[in-house]
């Protein structure tokens, strides 16, 4: 492992160590059980969709001809390529959160706008797609068995993974810099040029902050991810 993962993974469990536990301190014997078991049944769908996502990004960049993310062993499924600590504990606290960004160099790309638009939101249709193989396959397979059978916490599992990789879908898709939505709208309608772009580019982490703190950003996900992942389970479940 070299030094720069081996400082990512000492610094997750660090953070990880902290939140739960603070939990642990705080509920005794039963927030044990509680804080271990949510963690259980948490970490496989963070994991996978901040992994997914950043990939989804490295993949498309690379077909559309940039060497940039292959050289920088971003074409891989290894999470330990692709998390980052604090998007990764901002996930678990907050159920929103953040890979390590992909470098990318549009310099190499034929059309562009067209391609940089078409990177900007290849991480939400890798978590799209994943948050559908979730529901579609092994939950509805799952619930048909019931819970009697033991199948119940996977069923939960899978479903806590596709509700987070919902979560990511809606959050990025936000208008704001460097969230993919801002990305995609600035490819698409050659933001760039704009006079104010830079200052709201730059701009951008500030907002994300002050919606966080004041817990605006809640109010402006939750119907989205509630409309979503309704949207799925009625088309691929129900």
């Amino acid at each position: 492992m070299s030094a720069d993962r081996r400082k990512y993974l000492i610094l997750g469990l660090i953070i990880l160590a902290l939140i739960y536990g603070t939990r642990l301190l705080q509920g005794g014997g039963e927030g044990i059980a509680s804080a271990l078991a949510g963690l259980l049944k948490t970490l496989p769908g963070i994991i996978l969709g901040l992994t997914v996502h950043e990939f989804g990004h490295a993949l498309a960049s690379d077909r559309l001809g940039d060497p940039t993310p292959r050289r920088q062993g971003r074409l891989s499924l290894n999470p330990f390529h692709h998390i980052d600590p604090f998007g990764f504990a901002a996930l678990l606290l907050f159920r929103f959160g953040w890979g390590r960004p992909v470098e990318i160099d549009d310099r190499y790309y034929k059309k562009p706008r067209r391609d940089s638009f078409l990177v900007s939101v290849a991480g939400v249709l890798m978590n799209l797609v994943l948050a559908v193989i979730l529901l579609a396959l092994p939950v509805r397979l799952l619930l048909r068995q019931g819970a009697e059978t033991g199948a119940g916490v996977l069923a939960e599992i899978c479903l806590n993974a596709a509700y987070i990789n919902i979560v990511l879908i809606i959050f990025n898709l936000l208008p704001i810099s460097p969230l993919d939505g801002f990305q995609a709208l600035a490819a698409l309608l050659d933001l760039r040029r704009q006079n104010w772009y830079w200052r709201f580019y730059q701009a951008g982490p500030l907002l994300l902050l002050v919606l966080v703190v004041s817990g605006a950003v809640d109010w402006i996900l939750q119907p989205g991810v509630a409309a979503l992942f309704r949207f799925l389970w009625n088309l691929l479940v129900s």
